[in-house]
């Protein structure tokens, strides 16, 4: 397995690939992996012949407050991880490298950026846009592999693809969870084990609603978004959002809606945690 640290040595490696007729795959992540992150690995395996892993906690995407400096990180450990499930380079850059000091394009997203996460996280989608863009640029994946975990996330970059003509098939990952049911997240590691078992009435809000919503439909919105904020709040939890969206553009559902996002956000401790489940009808 290859790694790289500097974007011209990526862009290298994947325009040979590309001159060798292999179909790449992009993993984008920001380290700290678990088997979440190894379930993306392993579809991208399925979809190509080079597999590239970005290992980068994007500093653009973190506003003052947040937590970017104490951001878990394990880079050996992460390499381990990605050479088992058959990636074939690691890009690791330093945000140097990525950002030039004086810097002043960006993506952006006007729509589907401001509601969700982005009310609480303002700048947050244009870093996520402005690195994916700068990943897609460098690695020049035929696919690359998000999370449903990330379900606005995924959405978003959806969108970008369209707009902006990127020629990335982009697949998306099942959210996968720990035994106990919580979504998994490299910050589920500061939360303590009192937090972490208060933390299991989020993901019970979602099976709860996704079971509601399945049932009758957009009937069961104000049901499901009720029951949640209350399960949440008993458990300790301080909500950020719980919401419903169409899942095909963020906005509020309807009897024609085809599917609807259930997504949660909510505090306990000092960590912030998020989940969600996507229901067709």
């Amino acid at each position: 397995m290859k790694i790289f640290h500097q974007p011209g040595e990526l862009q290298a490696y994947a325009l040979e690939c590309k001159r060798s007729g292999k179909r790449i795959a992009l993993v984008p992540t920001m380290g700290f992996l678990h088997a979440g992150h190894a379930s993306l690995i392993d579809i991208a395996r399925e979809r190509g012949d080079e597999v590239i892993v970005s290992i980068f906690v994007n500093p653009t995407q973190f506003a003052p407050n947040e937590d970017l400096d104490k951001y878990p990180r394990d880079f050996e450990n992460d390499c381990r991880l990605c050479e088992a499930h058959g990636a074939t380079a690691v890009f690791a850059p330093a945000p140097e490298s990525m950002y030039a000091s004086d810097r002043s394009i960006w993506v952006d997203e006007t729509t589907l950026s401001k509601v969700l996460c982005g009310k609480s996280r303002p700048i947050h989608f244009r870093g996520v846009l402005t690195v994916v863009s700068k990943l897609f640029n460098l690695a020049l994946p035929d696919v690359a592999v998000f999370g449903k975990k990330d379900a606005q996330q995924a959405i978003i970059i959806k969108r970008m693809v369209r707009d902006l003509n990127f020629p990335v098939e982009i697949v998306l990952g099942d959210l996968i969870r720990d035994t106990d049911n919580v979504a998994m997240s490299s910050r589920n590691r500061y939360l303590s084990e009192d937090e972490r078992r208060r933390a299991r009435s989020i993901s019970e809000s979602v099976f709860y609603a996704e079971k509601q919503l399945k049932a009758q439909g957009v009937a069961a919105v104000d049901e499901v978004v009720e029951y949640a904020r209350k399960h949440i709040t008993e458990a300790g939890g301080v909500v950020d959002y719980v919401e419903v969206r169409d899942s095909s553009d963020l906005e509020a559902p309807t009897a024609s809606s085809c599917g609807v996002l259930f997504a949660v956000a909510a505090v306990f401790g000092t960590t912030r945690l998020i989940d969600n489940c996507f229901v067709d009808f």
